[in-house]
């Protein structure tokens, strides 16, 4: 019998996460390949995999409470992003399992990622490549006009290592940057060049560009609703890259149909794949992605990397306290 620590990697990660293992002579692996499954993972096959595994390496797939009690040696579990909303977290607790998020790798990916978005919308890129490519060249003088982002109010909800990330490249758009997190002092958000605001409802008033980077949990379910959306700007554009379910919506969809807000850029969505009567697949005011922010080629190494990492500095006893999660 092997007296190396297992790790199940459930969803494939970079190949340069695994060789962490490969090259540790006290770890092993195994592999569960979501994607080569045509549905989700087999609860039975899940339970087997799980029994003999200390850790537990994943990504968004599922992880519910009677798989993770399932796991008799289980002593950590490894987010491979920064979200958690996926695994059950009172059966964590529970059993006195650790969790971890890869804390450090995907920030700059995101924040660019919004900015990609934010651009896209303000500055009509699907309009403009339907135009020359469609043979309406023309015509660009019946065009909508687009946005400028230059001294612009942006407000960025929730600031964390992705916030900080985002609020130095809107400074380089000579943006005026408003930060919402109740948990983050004035002084630090000072240092970082934004303004502290308190008020969520006041301030989005105000702002022509909003940015979602908070957790999905009970307070911030629905956070964003009609109610909300119909005292934005009529110019105001709402990016959110954090978690589906922070944005009612079907509200959504309604404030984008009625104008009362300019448009919107979701890489995340309530229910993953959105379905297919979701109206905003058919709502040409929305920029839409797969979920894919911190799919970057760069970001997935450091992710793959520190995921496993983390793993590993557990067990040696040297993992950093900040890529842990209370729970």
């Amino acid at each position: 019998m092997s007296n190396k620590k297992k790790i199940l990697v459930v969803q494939k990660i970079h190949e340069e996460g695994i060789k962490l293992i490969e090259n540790n002579p006290d770890f092993e692996f195994d592999l569960i390949d979501v994607e080569e499954m045509v549905e989700k993972i087999d609860p039975i096959l899940f339970k087997q995999k799980v029994s003999d595994c200390d850790a537990i390496s994943i990504r968004t797939e599922k992880l519910p409470g009677e798989i993770i009690e399932s796991a008799k040696r289980l002593k950590v579990i490894s987010r491979h992003g920064v979200g958690y909303d996926n695994i059950d977290l009172p059966a964590t607790k529970k059993k006195n399992v650790t969790l971890t998020i890869t804390a450090k790798a995907n920030a700059i990916a995101v924040a660019e990622h919004v900015l990609f978005m934010l651009l896209s919308i303000s500055k009509g890129k699907n309009m403009y490549d339907d135009a020359v490519k469609f043979g309406n060249f023309g015509d660009r003088n019946k065009l909508p006009k687009t946005i400028e982002l230059w001294n612009k109010n942006i407000l960025i909800a929730g600031f964390g290592r992705i916030g900080q990330c985002l609020i130095k490249r809107c400074k380089g758009f000579e943006m005026n940057v408003f930060v919402y997190d109740p948990f983050v002092s004035k002084d630090v958000i000072e240092k970082f060049g934004g303004t502290k605001v308190d008020n969520l409802a006041e301030a989005v008033k105000q702002m022509d560009v909003i940015s979602l980077h908070v957790p999905l949990n009970k307070e911030t379910k629905n956070l964003i609703n009609f109610d909300l959306l119909k005292t934005m700007k009529k110019n105001c554009i709402i990016i959110n890259a954090a978690r589906g379910g922070i944005i009612n919506e079907i509200d959504l969809d309604k404030a984008l149909r009625e104008n009362l807000i300019f448009g919107a850029g979701l890489d995340v969505f309530e229910t993953e794949p959105p379905k297919s009567e979701n109206p905003l697949l058919k709502n040409d005011k929305v920029f839409l992605s797969p979920h894919t922010a911190a799919f970057t080629e760069e970001c997935m190494i450091r992710m793959g990397k520190e995921t496993i990492q983390n793993i590993i500095d557990f067990f040696e006893k040297r993992l950093d306290k900040s890529k842990i999660i209370k729970l």
